[in-house]
């Protein structure tokens, strides 16, 4: 499990590591007003950070996101379970998840912070509400993939309705799972920078947005930056839990391919 951890790291790293040195390389020399050096950018959020009030604003980001997040996921993979458990429940919430999945979460945006304010609460709901259905509905899906044959085999046993649910429907559902927390993750990230756009005196945001005004462009741009920092590094941490929870699964499905090729190469045309 550490090897295969460490080969997908190295998958994941290789091309920031690239990116970053050709920015370096190709901005070293660059006099525009738009665009300055990328150390430039980098010495402004750092400055930002240890003499500024951008760690003030991080710290307000990161909350609201991990806050807004963590109730999407105890909400979505709760309410996928039950839904996704029962097939009659399935079908008779389909039409209400899918008109909910095309509706755009940030068109609620100013309906929001005019009815919750500007404080942290509606960052928080914002956030929650989008992040909501993706571990929904990959939730479901998790559990519509579950072999049938394993279910049955747990209902012949009679193992009691909340056990069946929480030893072996949520361990079939987790790969889907975290295929939709991951995704909820980014839609997390970029409705904290809107929501703090549109009315927050505080934030990552609200930076970007006071730094563009005043035409701090070094400090817009490593505002920019660092809300990238904070996405991926809450992607690497995603994925250490995820390789922590789901070993088993990434190890058994580079084998579970080896053997359909195998197979596919000895059966006959």
């Amino acid at each position: 499990m550490r090897s295969s951890f460490l080969k997908a790291a190295a998958k994941q790293l290789w091309l920031p590591v690239v990116v970053i040195a050709a920015l370096f390389a190709l901005t070293a020399g660059s006099t525009s007003f738009y665009f300055p050096p990328f150390s430039q950018m980098l010495g402004a959020m750092w400055t930002g950070l240890t003499e500024g009030e951008l760690v003030g604003d991080l710290w307000f980001s990161l909350k609201n996101i991990l806050v807004g997040l963590a109730l999407a996921i105890v909400a979505g993979v709760l309410l996928g379970l039950v839904i996704g458990e029962r097939p009659t429940l399935r079908r008779a919430t389909a039409p209400l998840l899918d008109f909910a999945r095309a509706t755009p979460t940030i068109a609620f945006v100013p309906v929001i912070v005019l009815t919750l304010g500007i404080g942290a609460a509606p960052k928080v709901f914002l956030i929650f509400l989008g992040a909501l259905w993706p571990i929904l509905l990959n939730t479901i899906s998790g559990v519509e993939s579950i072999n049938p044959a394993v279910l049955e085999t747990a209902r012949s046993y009679r193992i009691p309705w909340w056990l069946r649910l929480r030893r072996v429907v949520l361990f079939g559902a987790l790969p889907q799972i975290f295929a939709g927390i991951r995704v909820a993750l980014s839609v997390a990230v970029v409705l904290m920078v809107v929501s703090e756009i549109y009315g927050s005196p505080i934030g990552l945001g609200n930076f970007i947005l006071q730094s563009g005004s005043s035409f701090a462009v070094p400090e817009t741009w490593g505002g920019t930056i660092l809300i990238g920092i904070l996405g991926y590094a809450l992607s690497v941490v995603l994925l250490v839990i995820e390789f922590a929870l789901l070993g088993w699964y990434h190890q058994r499905a580079p084998r579970a391919k080896a053997v359909r090729t195998m197979e596919n190469e000895v059966t006959p045309a």
